[in-house]
């Protein structure tokens, strides 16, 4: 009995070794940065370049653009929901100067993608109208039931630095 419960463990746990060995080697294979000529990166870059430069002008980019469960954290720390960032895409428009610097896409699967930025604009800051202001930001996207959306931002300010206006995306 004991020969026969040692062999039995011994399947099982090859079995468990083999299944885990084969897992692992697709799960690396879904996690890829998106390459120059990706058709699904290019169309969220420009989403993304549309969304930096909302901040100037209303562009009407946000309600396709962010899903309806999406939640934001600011650089102040303060959550932010789809319903507050069309408030504030309605909201006066005192920024000028706004753009995309920088944005790489890190795809994980064929649903789910993160996006790295960089963004500035000028008059962001009310109390500092001729400042520019730079912000860092990672944003989550998924693709659920057809289109690929926004479902979650982390935004970062941080000081400008000269390289920020020389990146291309």
């Amino acid at each position: 009995m004991d020969s026969a419960m040692r062999q039995m463990h011994s399947r099982i746990f090859a079995v468990a070794i083999a299944a885990t060995l084969l897992l692992v080697p697709a799960r690396a294979r879904q996690s890829h940065w998106a390459p120059a000529d990706d058709k699904t990166a290019r169309y969220i870059i420009e989403m993304e370049r549309k969304w930096a430069e909302g901040v100037c002008v209303d562009n009407g980019v946000v309600p396709g653009l962010l899903a309806d469960d999406f939640q934001g954290t600011s650089p102040t720390g303060e959550r932010f929901t789809k319903s507050d960032e069309l408030k504030d895409e309605k909201g006066a428009h005192t920024a000028h100067d706004c753009g995309l610097d920088e944005a790489k896409v890190h795809f994980f699967g064929d649903s789910l993608a993160v996006v790295y930025g960089i963004e500035h604009a000028v008059g962001k800051d009310k109390s500092q109208p001729n400042a520019k202001v730079c912000q860092v930001w990672t944003d989550t996207w998924l693709k659920r039931e057809g289109p690929w959306q926004i479902i979650a931002s982390q935004d970062n300010r941080v000081e400008c630095r000269e390289f920020f206006n020389d990146q291309s995306t």
